[in-house]
């Protein structure tokens, strides 16, 4: 095989890896809101969180030892595949669906679906280095796909108007089944039967011991703070922009009837914004990029609260492309920064604990917080009229933003930079009566 038919097949690969979750991921909320469960909404996007706190691990040893990892990603798009359908079922076939039934389905689905994001890049990374070919320089090219593939499930069940009924399950079910199929097809991983290590080693478990290096906790415990923000706007941001739809003046807007479209432009910046990363962390240092993320969180969630379907639509599009800024300035700098200041024997499980602090931890705690005692109370609580529903989205997305700021004052105070010259072991050493000196990325 070729190395651009390789390029092409890995491609395809991460396309359809993030089309499955891109079919219901930003749109769930509207479907839920219409069948009566608007304020159970925070459980169905926090149970991703509660599930990526361990089956990620759970798998990962099981593809590391047992099955080859191209295998194991074929396994669990099968069973997330076949869940998401029954999911669709139980609603096709239910007048009123229950959120008993449908919980539990859909929750064993994303269960064996959020290790899936992992394989996927494992398998890419295997069949990269089998070819010969550089992982930091031909994988993200690639990884790009996974974003367009996002995009392309979101503005396909948007168009088709799945993202008002149960058919958004089926999309991402029939989309799960292909790639089961697909990924068998990929070059074969190897597994570690001989290797011996501790249950504690394979969990990464040994990544808790950066937590005695001060700076590395801070950032850790600031990752974790920011990672509340994370699914707020995908669990929400289409049922707040429908909720316009309810308000005489907004009701035929194309705003309204194409929320996940507007959305998507989220997803659309994303792509673009990883370029500056590179530039922005040369000019301004960890410190300099992460807090243009807080900062790009504050003003997403303010041009939420001050935008409208109407006139003021231009804001709701701006919120749009300054989430590119808040979401991979965060993530992928983030990413970076743990992979410079670890050492090589625990790099990977400090990027999971990375993982586990943001999208598991922070994540979890926030769509939970935001949902239950804002939304729900503000925005979604019965016996408000459209008008007062809207003055509570507003209101919640006002406190989101006030958080995200106070989040970033604090971060300003309290983190340093790493200071230039130190060396990964001598951070990682170093007592705690010194590791709050200046680091080692310049920061001008």
């Amino acid at each position: 095989m070729n190395t651009f038919t390789l390029k092409v097949r890995l491609a395809l690969l991460n396309f359809l890896e993030f089309a499955v979750w891109g079919s219901y991921l930003i749109s769930l909320g509207q479907y839920l809101g219409n069948i009566g469960m608007g304020q159970d909404i925070f459980w169905f996007y926090a149970v991703q969180g509660i599930v990526s706190l361990f089956m990620p691990a759970v798998v990962g040893i099981l593809a590391d030892r047992w099955i080859q990892a191209q295998r194991m990603l074929s396994l669990c798009h099968l069973i997330s595949g076949a869940f998401m359908i029954a999911s669709g079922v139980y609603c096709m076939l239910s007048p009123s669906p229950e959120f008993g039934p449908l919980f539990t389905l859909y929750t064993v689905s994303v269960a064996f679906f959020m290790p899936t994001i992992g394989l996927a890049n494992s398998v890419a990374f295997n069949a990269l280095t089998r070819a010969g070919l550089d992982t930091v320089k031909h994988f993200p090219p690639i990884r790009v796909f996974g974003t367009i593939g996002f995009i392309c499930a979101m503005l396909f069940v948007n168009f088709t108007q799945f993202q008002m009924d149960y058919n958004q399950f089926f999309t991402s079910g029939v989309v799960s089944l292909i790639l089961a199929l697909y990924a068998l097809g990929m070059p074969g991983c190897p597994v570690n039967k001989g290797e011996s290590r501790s249950i504690g080693d394979m969990l990464g478990l040994k990544a808790f011991r950066l937590f005695k290096q001060r700076r590395m906790a801070i950032f850790f415990i600031f990752s974790m703070l920011l990672g509340v923000s994370l699914q707020i706007t995908n669990s929400y941001g289409t049922s707040f922009i429908n909720s316009f739809g309810l308000i005489p003046q907004f009701a035929n807007d194309w705003g309204v009837r194409n929320a996940t479209a507007i959305i998507s432009i989220s997803q659309a910046s994303e792509t673009l914004c990883i370029l500056l990363i590179p530039v922005c962390l040369r000019r301004f240092g960890i410190k300099g990029v992460m807090l243009i993320s807080m900062f790009a969180w504050v003003l997403r969630f303010a041009f939420f609260g001050l935008g409208d379907t109407g006139d003021g639509v231009w804001l709701l599009v701006l919120s749009c492309i300054v989430y590119g800024v808040a979401f991979d300035f965060f993530n992928v700098s983030g990413g970076l920064f743990v992979d410079k200041e670890t050492d090589a024997s625990i790099r990977s499980s400090a990027q999971g604990l990375f993982m586990i602090m943001t999208n598991g931890i922070g994540a979890t705690v926030g769509t939970f917080i935001a949902g239950k005692y804002v939304v729900n109370r503000l925005a979604l609580a019965d016996g408000l009229t459209p008008l007062q529903q809207l003055e509570g989205w507003r209101e919640s997305w006002y406190i989101f933003a006030a958080y995200a700021l106070v989040v970033a004052v604090l971060f300003i105070f309290i983190f340093r930079n790493p200071k230039e010259g130190v060396t990964h072991r001598e951070i990682l050493d170093a007592e705690d009566t010194n590791s709050g000196a200046d680091g080692f990325v310049a920061n001008p």
